[in-house]
């Protein structure tokens, strides 16, 4: 078991995401949001089966 070295600074491997937001936080208590991006507008929605779906 190796300890860590409190001056060590913990890198994020290049493959992972540089921010992670958890579905609960953008979603609330409803099933879909809108998502606007360079004024197009995209619905980003939760299925019966707990996948998203992107659509424009």
């Amino acid at each position: 078991m190796s300890e860590h070295d409190p001056d060590e600074h913990d890198e994020i491997p290049a493959n992972e995401p540089q921010k992670v937001v958890r579905a609960e936080e953008l979603f609330g208590e409803s099933r879909e949001i809108w998502i606007e991006l360079e004024g197009v507008r995209y619905r980003l929605r939760i299925t019966r089966r707990g996948k998203l779906i992107l659509q424009k």
